[in-house]
């Protein structure tokens, strides 16, 4: 061939797939012994050595994991959701009690990330972190699991190739954080917030929020949702959307705590007094949630747990098992935002 053998060259040789021949070299016993005894003498006919940095993204070989945080939608372009950061505690514990380190790297999720890390071989596996567009980003999702690289995301349990996805019980949050502003006596609640399917995690909680106004006898008033990413900036521009469009409203849940922050924020401009004119329920419990003034009710995720099951569902991937945990659950905390 006049250059050195790759293991594409065998792949075409033996008539299968490249990352077969990747398993095969390294003694996979998901290779039947027929195929991978016909790829070993492939191999030796064509004096290949099986370069182990160049296949550590299919081998343990690199005892390393890659956290890929994606960026928020912000003006910035740098902004990372505090929840995110809250699991990077237990993802490294995690990753230090299997003998494993993590590479932790900040991306673009409009850039090419996937072929980055499918082509370097930079980990073995790969924990996604960040909400963004989902509609955006699954065909890449769909791509490097068709090519065999292991992958776990943190998001809406049953979305994406079967198996990758970790997530808390959102329609659950959502409906626990709506039946609380109903029991303090709140009937025209806002939902700030994404509610379609380029946003799960937030369609869920929004599913919840119905779900608990349906379950009271209260109508969905379409006027009381506002489509918003999870910023504080969005939770600004959300009320100002609500007051363009003249809708009254005595309460407000928010689909993050930072779209709450700056809905608080935006209410304290206009005058009106939390939780006395309008009550306010968050999403996430980040840190900064006990010490808003007056501190923020909000629906709490357990990152502990979150960030060491994204750790064992990667694992588990690497060993070649497939296992999808059921969601996580959250829980209520209540201040006094909301008027308890």
């Amino acid at each position: 061939m006049g250059r050195r053998p790759t293991s594409f060259d065998i792949a075409q040789l033996a008539g299968v797939s490249q990352p077969t021949v990747s398993r095969a070299l390294r003694g996979s016993k998901s290779v039947n012994p027929q195929t991978r005894q016909r790829i070993e003498a492939i191999a030796r006919s064509l004096h290949y050595a099986v370069d182990k940095h160049a296949s550590s993204l299919r081998s343990q070989s690199a005892n390393t994991l890659a956290l890929l945080f994606f960026e928020e939608p912000a003006e910035d372009d740098s902004t990372i959701n505090p929840f995110f950061l809250s699991m990077l505690g237990s993802i490294t514990h995690a990753c230090a009690r299997a003998g494993y380190d993590l590479l932790i790297s900040f991306q673009q999720l409009s850039g090419d990330w996937h072929v980055d890390y499918q082509d370097s071989r930079k980990a073995d596996g790969i924990i996604l972190l960040g909400y963004g567009d989902y509609e955006a980003y699954r065909a890449r999702l769909d791509h490097l699991t068709e090519q065999g690289t292991k992958v776990v995301r943190w998001g809406a349990v049953g979305t994406g190739p079967a198996g990758i996805t970790v997530g808390s019980d959102n329609r659950g949050g959502g409906e626990a954080a709506t039946a609380h502003l109903i029991a303090q006596g709140r009937r025209r609640i806002a939902f700030l917030g994404a509610a379609d399917g380029r946003y799960p995690e937030l369609e869920d909680r929004y599913r919840g929020y119905r779900d608990a106004l349906e379950a009271a006898g209260l109508t969905v008033d379409d006027a009381l949702q506002v489509d918003a990413i999870t910023t504080e900036d969005a939770g600004q521009d959300a009320v100002a959307e609500l007051a363009r469009r003249g809708a009254g409203y005595d309460a407000i849940f928010a689909a993050s705590d930072s779209i709450a922050i700056g809905a608080m924020r935006a209410l304290a401009a206009a005058g009106r007094a939390i939780p006395d004119d309008v009550a306010i329920v968050g999403f996430d419990d980040i840190a900064s949630a006990q010490l808003t003034n007056p501190p923020l009710t909000t629906v709490t995720q357990d990152a502990r747990r979150a960030g060491e099951a994204l750790v064992r569902t990667l694992l588990a991937r690497l060993r070649g098992e497939v296992s999808e945990d059921a969601p996580l659950p959250t829980r209520l905390v209540i201040r006094a935002s909301s008027g308890a």
